[in-house]
């Protein structure tokens, strides 16, 4: 037995609530941004994913108008970081609701780093940072999606194995339903079924 639910007489929070808890786990852009008047702000996004591997583009949707889109839509530039398991706190911290003109790197604690292709710093902790340029944003009803061209990618040498950033070093965070966060768990690795026509 299925329970039924209509988004058309739901109240938004409530599917929202339902679409984060299945749409899982969700990987998550620790998005740092400069303001016009030269303020950092950092803060994690966790409607995340590639949009094009030539060019490389990924994207983000903030949900509402937070400090993130506008600062990128007056200066064009940010950073998107990993965000790591060890940052943890500090990661659910920049996600508080500050007002605007403060700094997420000051208030929370954050080191910075200089980026190499764009202004907003990087987050000298994360250990893989890729700077972008902004490519163009879509509404959509009460968000908007940030596309962002990749400009430069920076990786901690120390994640590497092989030339291949490994993830049991980068230890991504996700984000689950509610307050829940997910870990990294068992991986499972199996190679593509290639075609046969002869098979």
């Amino acid at each position: 037995m299925r329970i039924d639910f209509d988004p058309d007489r739901s109240d938004r929070n409530s599917f929202y609530r339902l679409l984060t808890a299945t749409v899982v786990p969700r990987p998550i852009a620790w998005i740092s941004t400069t303001s016009a008047d030269g303020t950092d702000n950092l803060a994690p996004h966790s409607f995340f994913t590639i949009s094009s591997v030539s060019p490389p583009v990924v994207q983000f949707t903030s949900v509402g108008r937070k400090d993130s889109l506008r600062n990128i839509e007056d200066t064009g530039v940010f950073v998107v970081n990993l965000a790591p398991e060890p940052l943890f706190e500090q990661i659910n911290a920049t996600a508080t609701d500050y007002p605007r003109g403060a700094s997420e790197f000051d208030l929370c604690g954050v080191e910075r780093e200089p980026s190499l292709r764009v202004k907003p710093p990087r987050v000298a902790a994360s250990p893989v940072a890729l700077e972008c340029e902004l490519h163009s944003t879509l509404r959509i009803g009460d968000s908007t999606v940030v596309f962002g061209r990749v400009v430069h990618a920076a990786v901690d040498d120390a994640v590497m194995v092989d030339g291949h950033p490994e993830i049991t070093r980068m230890r991504p965070l996700t984000r689950l339903g509610r307050n829940e966060w997910g870990t990294l768990g068992g991986i499972q690795e199996i190679a593509r079924v290639p075609y046969d026509p002869e098979g």
